[in-house]
């Protein structure tokens, strides 16, 4: 059985593994409908002003402004309404003095007019208005260009798409955007004891769940996982595997980086490429191996599902966000007291799955084998690695799943 090259700590692997991300500049065209979430190639200039006229920015009387000076409650201005304008109309109006348009929200104000007087401050009698409070030029109008000019950068590259900005896209009139492709990755899972879902569970066999929980967190992160199955645990097989995977632009194996006999993936990465490192000194998940092959990061997860899918969190979710172009996700954090006293792990920097239950902070971790201890977690707590017990009742920090 051979040991683990020389643990590393938590941040270090980080670095290590965030030092070794280099972005995919390929891009794709997509449609606006599918482009939420997606991240802009370059930068985005406005080819059309908005709005592209002068608009009303409320119902009322389209007027000059000038006409209206001096108009009180106890002496009005009275106008001539002598039509009305609607939103998309193309009638065009001339505005005199003397003269008014009754106007709709977003209608395109009429030629001669400068101002819109609120209908509140107005009173209609047949075709006449009566207005009893001055309005200054460009009153209630959003003017042309107001909210973008043409030749305006709208959007900078890397900016990420959500539904304000898409609306901005839309705004002129552009159908589809230059985004950077998703990028691809490989997820494997190795060993006998795991089975294709679906399949009859052969004695001694467990579905696999990681190949499903790190597909979901690839998706999360802005990439695209591909499942290309299950490998038997010998070095030819597993060889063979990924050296087909390295097509893509990440692979991700769970299980075989473990101390022992099956301790294959540690000897396939080397032999294929470089191991930057065997193995963080954090519980769950010590057993984590990270190199690549040629320009292609590779994972080698633990085989326990929720060791695998903490680290997953932990160090592949910011690593697919950087391959994706996606900013540093904040994260959210909670504050509570701990239902009960918690052993640290002196020496390794433990991530314990807890949920909220109000302001109590209540252990769910049974083991590194079960799945529910992660699925029914609201996030987890750091224990540093000089800290061998906390208290019940003391308070800790949540960060949030």
């Amino acid at each position: 059985m051979r040991p683990f090259h020389a643990l590393i700590p938590f941040g270090e692997a980080k670095r290590v593994i965030m030092e070794s991300i280099f972005p995919p500049e390929s891009t794709e065209e997509v449609r606006l409908e599918y482009c939420l979430g997606r991240v802009v190639a370059q930068d985005v200039v406005a080819s059309l002003a908005h709005p592209p006229f002068n608009r009303s920015a409320m119902d009322g009387y389209a007027v000059r402004a000038r006409d209206t000076f001096g108009a009180s409650q106890s002496a009005p201005k009275v106008f001539n309404i002598i039509g009305t304008q609607l939103a998309g109309s193309s009638s065009d109006f001339q505005v005199r003095a003397g003269q008014c348009i009754q106007i709709a929200t977003g209608a395109r104000m009429p030629r001669g007019a400068d101002a819109v007087v609120m209908v509140e401050d107005a009173e209609r009698e047949a075709e006449q208005l009566k207005v009893s409070r001055p309005v200054y030029p460009q009153a209630n109008v959003s003017r042309r260009g107001e909210d973008i000019d043409r030749g305006d950068v709208i959007l900078r590259k890397e900016s990420v798409l959500d539904a304000a900005k898409i609306g901005v896209l839309a705004s002129q009139g552009m159908k589809s955007i230059g985004v950077y492709q998703k990028p691809r990755v490989a997820v494997l899972s190795s060993g006998e004891e795991i089975a294709q879902v679906g399949e009859k569970l052969k004695q001694g066999q467990i579905y696999d769940i990681n190949s499903y929980t790190v597909s979901a967190v690839v998706q999360k992160s802005g990439g695209l996982p591909s499942l290309l199955g299950i490998t038997p645990d010998d070095v030819n097989s597993l060889k063979s595997a990924v050296s087909r995977a390295v097509d893509w632009d990440m692979v991700v194996i769970s299980g075989g980086s473990s101390v022992g006999e099956r301790d294959l993936f540690f000897r396939v990465l080397q032999d294929l490429g470089e191991v930057l490192f065997h193995g963080v000194q954090i519980k769950p998940g010590k057993p984590t191996i990270f190199g690549r092959i040629n320009d292609t990061p590779v994972f080698g997860m633990p085989g326990y599902p929720t060791s695998c899918l903490l680290n997953a969190y932990l160090l592949l979710a910011p690593a697919i966000r950087k391959m994706a172009h996606l900013p540093h996700l904040t994260e959210n954090r909670a504050t509570g007291k701990l239902g009960k006293a918690v052993s640290g792990s002196l020496g390794r920097r433990q991530f314990l799955p807890v949920r909220l239950d109000g302001n109590t902070v209540v252990v769910v971790f049974k083991e590194s084998g079960a799945i529910t201890s992660m699925s029914r977690a609201d996030g987890y707590i750091e224990i540093a690695e000089n800290i061998d017990l906390l208290e019940k009742g003391q308070e800790v920090e949540v960060t949030l799943f």
